[in-house]
């Protein structure tokens, strides 16, 4: 488990003055490591007591704790991908193009990395039965996730299945109220509030669907709202309007419940993708 996700996942459910020093973190991971507690408070602005408090919510007890977690982390991190002990900060206005490629890599490579790492496998073969055995499969997400639905979408499509993509809310919420047996209804959300994927999963839920969530955020409103949950873990980027690295977590997850449905049905899998691969082989003039 990583101490910099753990700190991108709770950004969004702390108080102002912890999320000062979660931001503060994230950007600049070897301040904790450079500053004493009340270093670290002044610089945020905030008091001792509450980088105390920020530390016990991250699952610390106490700022040597975290000293250390981090000290530990960004040292594998920097022999794993040969970047400096600065690795872990975020893209800066001063990095060489070849310095952006690297943390970009590095970043998306730790982001596969953790949330394979920290999958329950439990719960992707339930979720895999469940997709395995739908009659119909809804999958919604909004920006950066609709591009991750899609992609499971074509996948699922290209062997068989009943996927649908619904771009639309409207059109989402109106293939979620039909009362149809068998359904399975994933929403997709990094952050796990988005409203429109929770109407979703609500109004899919309501009407005899299997719900699942796909979310970075344990606690988030669609992990609560979703019968089973599958979490990915990734550290944005100041960049991260553009969800990165959070997307390749999420593609990395989609294709092993791609893999492990295909699995199920692995000798029908193989013609399915050999039969659609020669039909459209004439298209790309090959």
């Amino acid at each position: 488990m990583s101490i910099q996700s753990d700190i991108e996942a709770a950004v969004g459910s702390l108080s102002p003055s912890l999320r000062r020093i979660a931001e503060t973190i994230r950007e600049r991971p070897t301040i904790v490591l450079d500053s004493t507690i009340s270093d670290l408070a002044a610089e945020c602005g905030t008091s001792v007591a509450s980088v105390v408090r920020f530390c016990q919510a991250i699952g610390m007890a106490g700022y040597a704790q975290l000293r250390v977690a981090l000290a530990t982390e960004l040292g594998k991190e920097s022999a794993q991908f040969g970047m400096p002990a600065a690795y872990g900060a975020d893209v800066s206005p001063g990095d060489t193009l070849q310095e952006i490629a690297r943390k970009i890599a590095s970043l998306e490579l730790m982001a596969i990395d953790e949330t394979i790492g920290s999958l329950d496998f439990d719960v992707l073969e339930r979720v895999v039965g469940r997709f395995e055995n739908a009659s119909r499969i809804l999958l919604y997400g909004v920006g950066a996730s609709q591009f991750v639905a899609e992609d499971l979408q074509h996948k699922l499509f290209r062997i068989g299945r009943d996927a649908f993509v619904l771009s639309d809310p409207h059109e989402a919420w109106a293939a979620a109220a039909l009362p149809v047996s068998g359904v399975v209804a994933m929403g997709i959300s990094h952050l796990g509030e988005t409203k429109d994927t929770l109407e979703f999963l609500r109004i899919a839920a309501e009407n005899g669907a299997f719900t699942v969530a796909l979310t970075g955020v344990p606690g988030s409103a669609i992990a609560n709202a979703a019968d089973e949950v599958l979490y990915t873990r990734a550290r944005e980027t100041t960049f991260r309007a553009g969800a990165m690295v959070s997307r390749i977590a999420q593609l990395a997850l989609v294709d092993c419940l791609f893999a492990g449905i295909a699995q199920r049905r692995y000798h029908y899998t193989v013609e399915a993708l050999r039969r659609t691969r020669e039909v459209t082989r004439g298209a790309r003039g090959v």
